[in-house]
């Protein structure tokens, strides 16, 4: 019979290299799971990887796993967005289809392709004379920074509408 002090020691031992190879089993199931430790460099031949770097490849994956889902739930997002603009959108025709149907008369006093041509052709001639007196074009560079900043300058909407009520009134003046 063993003494109880053997008994001990002899259990103690068996819980250590259980719990050894519960750390080595665990290290083998990362390495198998992580893509990246799965990869040999075969300049090193077919040497194991150190605990260190087991570890190291393990945390970066979860970061780059992160990374990916931060990702993906921002894409989730994004397509949410859209789908409740489309939907949105497609409630807004509906709407305007329904009425449509309801009154097919209306619409027919509606403004000539001409004028709406007039319209167009004015406001774009006004963009056209800031646009030529603002733009360099020397070099590519120089063009794509004067675009830019023309943009900025002339296109806010303040100015926009205030370009379209110019040439709104002047078409009004010429068709009365």
């Amino acid at each position: 019979k063993e003494s109880y002090k053997d008994q001990r020691r002899r259990a103690h031992t068996q819980a250590e290299q259980k719990r050894r190879d519960a750390i080595k089993k665990g290290y083998d199931d990362l390495q198998a799971i992580v893509p990246t430790c799965q990869q040999q460099d075969f300049s090193i031949g077919s040497q194991k990887l150190s605990k260190a770097i087991i570890l190291q490849k393990t945390i970066d994956y979860i970061q780059f796993l992160h990374k990916e889902k931060k990702k993906q739930e921002e894409e989730v997002s994004t397509l949410r967005k859209d789908v409740m603009a489309l939907k949105i959108m497609k409630v807004n025709y509906e709407q305007i289809v329904k009425a449509h149907q309801d009154n097919p008369s209306e619409g027919k006093d509606q403004v000539s392709d001409q004028v709406k041509f007039n319209v167009f052709q004015g406001i774009m001639d006004s963009l056209f004379e800031s646009f030529n007196a603002s733009i360099s074009v020397t070099s590519f560079q120089e063009l794509s920074a004067c675009v830019f900043s023309w943009i900025e300058e002339h296109c806010k909407p303040h100015t926009l509408r205030d370009i379209v009520i110019g040439v709104l009134h002047q078409v009004k003046s010429q068709l009365y």
